[in-house]
This record gives structure tokens, C-alpha cells and sequence, in this order.
């Protein structure tokens, strides 16, 4: 039953594009006897080439399965929340707040900086998009040489490769919720 839903949905997707079974083919270097059997879900596809399947489509693998999951898989409560740590930021603490088991285009996270710490004593770069918004508190974010003081609700955008870092000059913690985009 399973692999009929899905067969039903990358054909979906396939003509949606407007593409023959030889141009999936093509695109996703998947044999058309094959995707044929999938598309009408007597196929059984491996994880990588349902990952082939999506690349070609242009869609997160995610989305394939999207009708699969319950209501409730996709709620993240306060206590679920996953500790992301990194040696190099003793002073700032992040937490994963994006909700679901599979893997999304986007992630949502909440750090909170100690009083006068700094998110890296280095500047960090890295290659997705993130959109910072500030909860609770003041910080300052540093590009390199310029620095730009932010309060309570508001937002900065830090684009890919953009080195930056975080720092908060006060005597309580900020709260901070950052949106990143995710490179796959």
C-alpha cells in the first residue's frame, strides 16, 4: 500500500512537470521498466533511488512521503527540543526546534548567549542562508569589521558565506531564533 502512495505521487509530480517516462529516465538515470514499476507501486525503490527520483523532481525526499506521516509527528514540544553542541561555543547554547522525522529544507533553532559571550571568538561561514531574530535581550552581530546592535524583535538576514558572529555586551542572556536554510 505504501508503494503505491508513493508510486502514485512521483508519477503525480513527474507529469506535473510535464515529463515522459524517457525524460525521467534521463533525468534521473533510473531504468523506464524500472520507474514504471514504481509508478504503478509494484516496485519496492531503495532509499537512494527514491533520493535519485527526488533530485531529478526537484523536491526535498521529504515530500514524497509527506502524506505518510500523522498530525502529531510534525509538533516539536518544549521538552522534545534537541541540544546541539559544539566545543567551540562554550558560552552559547542551541536547541533544534524544527519539528518532524524527516529532513526539511529548513531548520529552526533557538540559542541563548551568556551574559558577555560570543556565539565563535572566530567569525563563522557557512554555506546556507540564516535569518536571525532576537527574542529576548540585546546582541550585537559583527560582520567582520562592522557591527550592528539589536533588541528585542528585530531581524537580520546573514547570507551564505557572509562571515559573522554573535555577541551579546550585556549582563543577561539572549534569546535568539535563527532560520537557516538547508544545503542537501
Amino acid at each position: 500500500m505504501l508503494n503505491a502512495r508513493i508510486g502514485a505521487r512521483i508519477a503525480a509530480f513527474r507529469q506535473e512537470r510535464g515529463l515522459s517516462l524517457k525524460q525521467f529516465s534521463r533525468l534521473s538515470g533510473i531504468s523506464t521498466a524500472l520507474l514504471s514499476e514504481l509508478e504503478r507501486g509494484i516496485g519496492n525503490p531503495s532509499l537512494s533511488v527514491l533520493e535519485r527520483l527526488a533530485a531529478a523532481l526537484e523536491t526535498p525526499l521529504a515530500v514524497l512521503f509527506a502524506d505518510e506521516l500523522e498530525n502529531a509527528a510534525l509538533i516539536r514540544r518544549k521538552g522534545e527540543q534537541i541540544r546541539l553542541h559544539n566545543p567551540q561555543e562554550a558560552e552559547a547554547v542551541y536547541y533544534s526546534l524544527t519539528p518532524g522525522p524527516l529532513k526539511s529544507n529548513v531548520e529552526l533553532l533557538l540559542l541563548t548567549l551568556a551574559p558577555h559571550g560570543e556565539t565563535n571568538r572566530e567569525f563563522s561561514r557557512h554555506f546556507e542562508e540564516e535569518i536571525a531574530c532576537i527574542v529576548e535581550g540585546e546582541a550585537c552581530m559583527i560582520f567582520e569589521h562592522e557591527e550592528f546592535r539589536l533588541g528585542p524583535e528585530d531581524t537580520i538576514r546573514i547570507l551564505p558565506s557572509r562571515r559573522h558572529r554573535l555577541r551579546n555586551p550585556t549582563d543577561r542572556p539572549v534569546k535568539v531564533l535563527f532560520i537557516k536554510s538547508k544545503v542537501f
